[in-house]
């Protein structure tokens, strides 16, 4: 599967919820599994975002999909960063012509 950093800033209605983040969370963590994905890691932070998570998905599209889903309900903007870990970096790597 590949990986993804999703990158959350909470609208005002989502500040207007703030309490409410962790069930919202875990319903994202179920939507996600349905689709065959996985939620690895979730953080609230404190500074320039809001928080953010760390999202496995078998494809582009499926990731996607999900973090739409997830700012259309208005609680959350969304920055969906595609991660490549060494392996993977390496394999890219590779390919670029010497």
């Amino acid at each position: 599967m590949a990986t993804y950093i999703v990158i959350l800033d909470f609208t005002d209605q989502g500040i207007k919820n703030l309490k409410n983040s962790t069930d919202r969370a875990q319903a994202f963590d179920a939507e996600a599994a349905a689709l065959g994905a996985e939620v690895r890691d979730q953080y609230w932070t404190v500074g320039a975002h809001d928080g953010v998570f760390v999202l496995e998905a078998p494809d582009d599209e499926t990731a996607t999909a999900l973090v739409l889903s997830l700012a259309s309900h208005g609680s959350v903007r969304t920055q969906l960063l595609r991660a490549f870990d060494r392996p993977e970096i390496e394999a890219v790597l590779a390919k670029i012509p010497q």
